[in-house]
This record gives C-alpha cells, sequence and structure tokens, in this order.
C-alpha cells in the first residue's frame, strides 16, 4: 500500500472536509437551513398612462389616429395599427370596461402635459396672510409707511392681517383704535375688502383684509 506525502495527505484531507461542508443539506441536528426571503425591490409605479403593450386587456375600445371611434378591437390588433402608423397606442380612459386607447404620438403628448402643467404652476398662487401692525398714535409717516406695503400685499393677491394693540392707558380710548381701522378700510377700499371685521383679542384688535 502507497504512503501518501504528508502535504498531499493534508490537502487531500482539506478537500474533503470542504466537500463535506457543500454537500451536507442538514445542520448538525438534522433541521433544514433556514432560507432567508427575497426581499426583492418595490416596483417603481409608472408615471402617466399606460403605453403599448403595457396595455394588458386583451380588447380596448380604440380610438385612431383621426380621433373616430373605431369600438372594440382586440388590443394586439391595436398595437399593430399604432405600429404602422408609426404612433403608439395609449390608454386614456383606464377605468371603462373594456379600456379606451388611443392612436397617438405619446412624446408630443408627453411634451404637451408636461408644458400645460408647467403652466398651471406658474399661474398657481398660493395666498399667505401677511401681518401688519399699527398703534393706536401712529405717526403719519409709519402710516403711509405700512400702508404702502399693504397696497403691494394686495396686488399680489395677499390677505393682510391688521393687528392693532392697545398699552396701558391706551385701553381708555378705544375710540382712537376704532377711528383708525375706520381709515384703514377707507383708504384700501379700491383695492381692498373686509373679510373679517374688527374683534378684540385681549388687549389688541384684529381684522382681515382681502383683495378685490
Amino acid at each position: 500500500m502507497a504512503v501518501l506525502p504528508l502535504k498531499e495527505a493534508s490537502s487531500l484531507a482539506r478537500r474533503s472536509i470542504l466537500l463535506q461542508n457543500i454537500c451536507l443539506p442538514f445542520h448538525n441536528f438534522g433541521e433544514l437551513p433556514i432560507r432567508r426571503p427575497n426581499r426583492a425591490p418595490p416596483t417603481v409605479a409608472k408615471e402617466g398612462p399606460r403605453t403599448n403593450d403595457e396595455i394588458r386587456n386583451a380588447q380596448i375600445q380604440l380610438i385612431d389616429a383621426e380621433g373616430v371611434n373605431q369600438g372594440t378591437v382586440e388590443t394586439m390588433v391595436a398595437i399593430k395599427m399604432a405600429m404602422e402608423a408609426g404612433m403608439d397606442l395609449v390608454e386614456i380612459s383606464p377605468n371603462t370596461s373594456p379600456p379606451v386607447c388611443k392612436i397617438m404620438d405619446y412624446g408630443k403628448y408627453k411634451y404637451s402635459a408636461q408644458k400645460k402643467a408647467a403652466e398651471a404652476r406658474k399661474k398657481q398662487k398660493v395666498v399667505e396672510i401677511k401681518e401688519i401692525k399699527l398703534r393706536p398714535m401712529i405717526d403719519d409717516h409709519d402710516y403711509d409707511v405700512k400702508m404702502r406695503a399693504m397696497q403691494r400685499f394686495f396686488e399680489e393677491g395677499d390677505k393682510v392681517k391688521i393687528t392693532l394693540r392697545y398699552r396701558g392707558r391706551e385701553m381708555a380710548h378705544q375710540e382712537i383704535g376704532t377711528k383708525l381701522l375706520d381709515k384703514v378700510k377707507a383708504d384700501v377700499a379700491e383695492f381692498a375688502k373686509v373679510e373679517q371685521d374688527a374683534k378684540f383679542e385681549g388687549r389688541q384688535v384684529v381684522m382681515v383684509l382681502a383683495p378685490r
């Protein structure tokens, strides 16, 4: 019987142990190995309508490139018609049965939709409420400065909350503050209206004006 050199015997022993570890389907205690769940990344929802082979319905209601309703058509036939016209089949009403699809140039449609959305965002104005603080004994210069600021707010489409605060003995002369608020209403009557009339909140009077 041939005796292997020590180096070769050691190499064979290591290979034998490695093969045993790979081939054994069970742990030491006879239990099946634990499989980790396959954590696939969540599918990303597609923005915009489904097009061409993304449309999974067997049949659709077809509007051709000229806008003519062709009735119920097999989806594959409609896709072929769109391809022959050099266009796309676009699902425009997915909630009907069958869904309504139209043959169109989807690239141009998408560009037009994005342009309209951008224009709508430009036109959209978020109305803010700006605050102007007054004192019953305000001087003419400060009053004019605050009135110019108020007019600018109205021109930008914002509302204005006027806060008139009384201090100390001023509470005994509330008629001065009332006259001041009446003056404000008269001076802005051309471009603003009263949304919330003057009312007391503690030691201050609050009035809200909105642009006309």
